[in-house]
C-alpha cells in the first residue's frame, strides 16, 4: 500500500465528516509542524474522549470515528479510530493497529464480565512522521489514570507512545501478547468475530443494547482505595 492509502477516508474513519473536521481544525488551532499538530490531536483524544470499555460498538455507525466524537466517550479501538480521522484530515498518513493486552491493573467488575484479563485486539494508531511510522495510544485519559494511580502515556511524536509495563508504584500493569498488524480501515467483522471468541458471554448483550452498566472510572478507583 502507498502512504495514499492512509490519507482517504473510509467507512469508519469518516475524516471527511464535518464534525470531525472541526474538532481537529480547534485541536491544532495556532499549531504547526507534521509533528506538533499530531502530538496535538493526541491529547485532543486522550484527554477531550473518555474512556468507557463497556461501550464496544457493534455497527458501523456506532464505530466511525464522528460517532465517537459525538458520544464524547469510547474504548481503545473507537478512541483510535478518532484519531487516525484526524490525522487524515491533516493530511498525515495515518493508520490502525492492534495487539492483544493483558491488562494487571482492570476493574474486578470488568474482568469479571470479561471473564479475562486479556483484552483482545486492543487498538493504537499509527502515524507517518518525518520518515517513519510511530505508535500512539490515546486510550486512557488524564482522570482516570490520576484516580488509579496509572502512569499516563505521553507522546511527543518521536518515540513510541504504548502501554507501560507497570504502574506508577512499580505494579504489574499492561504485557503486550499477540500483535495483529496495521490496517487501513476498521475491520469490523473481524474484530467482532475474535470478541465472540474471547468473550461470549458479554456479546448478545453489547449487540442488543450497545453496553455494558458500569462506570469504570469509578469502579477502578473503588478497587484501589
Amino acid at each position: 500500500m502507498t502512504l495514499d492509502t492512509y490519507l482517504t477516508p473510509t467507512p469508519a474513519i469518516d475524516s471527511d465528516h464535518p464534525q470531525v473536521r472541526r474538532f481537529t481544525q480547534v485541536s491544532v488551532e495556532g499549531i504547526e509542524g507534521v509533528r506538533e499538530q499530531a502530538v496535538a490531536i493526541y491529547y485532543a483524544v486522550r484527554d477531550g474522549i473518555r474512556y468507557d470499555p463497556y461501550r464496544i460498538a457493534t455497527r458501523l455507525e456506532s464505530a466511525r470515528a464522528s460517532a465517537t466524537l459525538a458520544n464524547g466517550y469510547g474504548y481503545c479501538v473507537s478512541k483510535a479510530v478518532l484519531m487516525a480521522a484526524m490525522g487524515r484530515v491533516l493530511n498525515i498518513p495515518t493508520r490502525l493497529g492492534f495487539a492483544d493486552v493483558r491488562n494487571h491493573l482492570t476493574s474486578d467488575k470488568l474482568r469479571e464480565v470479561m471473564g479475562s484479563d486479556l483484552f483482545a485486539w486492543h487498538g493504537y494508531v499509527e502515524l507517518w512522521i518525518e520518515g517513519r511510522w510511530v505508535k500512539a495510544t490515546p486510550a486512557f485519559n488524564l482522570s482516570l489514570c490520576e484516580k488509579t494511580g496509572v502512569k499516563p502515556l505521553e507522546f511527543d511524536g518521536r518515540t513510541d507512545s504504548i502501554f507501560h509495563p507497570f504502574d506508577a508504584s512499580g505494579q504489574r500493569h499492561m504485557e503486550y501478547v499477540t500483535d495483529h498488524g496495521q490496517y487501513a480501515d476498521l475491520p469490523l467483522a473481524l474484530l467482532l468475530k475474535e470478541y465472540e471468541r474471547h468473550y461470549p458471554g458479554i456479546m448478545p448483550e453489547l449487540e442488543r443494547t450497545g453496553g455494558i452498566e458500569g462506570d469504570f472510572e469509578a469502579e477502578a478507583r473503588a478497587d484501589i482505595s
